[in-house]
C-alpha cells in the first residue's frame, strides 16, 4: 500500500477549471481540486458545479471539500460519490463523527485524506486515525502554525510532524503528507522541505504550483547512491543465505536488509509504466 501511495500531490483552484487539464499533465502522482482554501465564497457554488460537470473517471482527481464546520460543507458531500474522485480531504479535521459524515457520502473505496491544521485535530488524531476510511494524514503545517501561535517551520514543528508520522505508523495509515512550501521557483528552498519531510518518515508532500512537483518526485525516489547501496546489501546477503556479511565495512542484518529491499521495490515502481 504504502510503495503505490501518492509521493506529490498538487493543488488546483476549484474555481479556475481551465487549469484542471493542465493540472492532469503537470507530473504528479495525484491531483486535488481545491474547493476550500483557494475559493473565494462568493465562487464556491460556480466551482462546484463547474468541477461537477467536469469530473470522468478518466482523468480521476481527489477533492478537498470545505470544513465541517463551514456553511458550504454540505451543498460538497454529493460530489464526493462522483465517478472520477480518487480521494476526498477533510481540511480542519478534528472529529471523527465529521470523518464519519464525509464517509457515508463517499463511495465505498474512496479514501479519505484527514488534514491535521489546528491543536484540537492533533490532539484527536488517534481518534482520526481509526474513523472509517481514513487512509493517510496531510500536516496544513501554515494553518497549524497560525492556530498554535508558532512562528517557525522547522524543529518549531519537528515534535507535531514526529508525532503524526507515529500515530500513522500505530494506526497502520500510510505515511503522512508533509504541507505546502510557499515558495514557488525556490527548487532549493522545495527540496530542503522534502528531504526533511521524508527523513522524519513523511511519504508525500502537497505541492502549490506545477514547477514545485517535479523536485518532489526527485526527492522521494530513491536516489542513484541509495539505489546502489541497496543492490550490494540485497545481492551480499542472497551470496552468504542468510549468514552474517559485512557491506562497506558495516554489519548487514535482518532490518538494514529490509530497507534495501524496500528501496529496490519503490525504484521497480518508479519506473513501472
Amino acid at each position: 500500500m504504502e510503495s503505490l501511495a501518492p509521493h506529490s500531490y498538487l493543488f488546483v483552484p476549484g474555481n479556475r477549471p481551465d487549469r484542471y487539464a493542465k493540472a492532469i499533465t503537470a507530473g504528479a502522482d495525484a491531483v486535488i481540486v481545491d474547493l476550500e482554501d483557494a475559493v473565494p465564497p462568493e465562487d464556491k457554488p460556480a466551482a462546484r458545479a463547474a468541477l461537477a460537470a467536469w469530473l470522468s473517471p478518466e482523468h480521476p482527481v481527489l477533492i478537498r471539500v470545505n470544513g465541517a464546520e463551514s456553511q458550504w460543507f454540505r451543498d460538497d458531500l454529493p460530489l464526493c460519490k462522483a465517478p472520477g474522485v480518487s480521494g476526498v480531504l477533510l481540511p480542519k479535521a478534528e472529529s471523527a463523527e465529521d470523518i464519519r459524515i464525509l464517509a457515508d457520502h463517499s463511495a465505498a473505496a474512496t479514501p479519505i485524506l484527514a488534514l491535521i491544521e489546528t491543536a484540537r485535530g492533533f490532539w484527536n488524531a488517534h481518534a482520526l486515525a481509526q474513523a472509517p476510511k481514513v487512509q493517510r494524514f496531510a500536516f496544513g503545517s501554515i494553518d497549524f502554525q497560525l492556530d498554535l501561535g508558532i512562528e517557525g517551520e522547522a524543529e518549531e514543528l519537528l515534535y507535531f510532524r514526529s508525532q503524526l508520522v507515529l500515530i500513522s505508523r500505530v494506526a497502520a495509515l500510510v505515511p503522512p503528507v508533509d504541507g505546502v512550501t510557499t515558495a514557488i521557483d525556490d527548487a532549493d528552498r522545495i527540496r530542503r522541505d522534502t528531504l526533511r519531510a521524508k527523513h522524519l518518515g513523511f511519504g508525500a508532500k502537497l505541492c502549490i504550483h506545477p514547477r514545485q512537483v517535479n523536485v518532489v518526485n526527485e526527492c522521494f525516489q530513491p536516489s542513484a547512491e541509495e539505489e546502489s547501496w541497496a543492490r550490494r546489501i540485497v545481492e551480499a546477503a542472497a551470496a552468504v543465505h542468510g549468514a552474517a556479511v559485512s557491506v562497506d565495512g558495516k554489519m548487514v542484518d535482518r532490518p538494514v536488509i529490509a530497507r534495501a529491499e524496500t528501496i529496490l521495490a519503490r525504484t521497480r515502481q518508479r519506473r513501472t509504466p
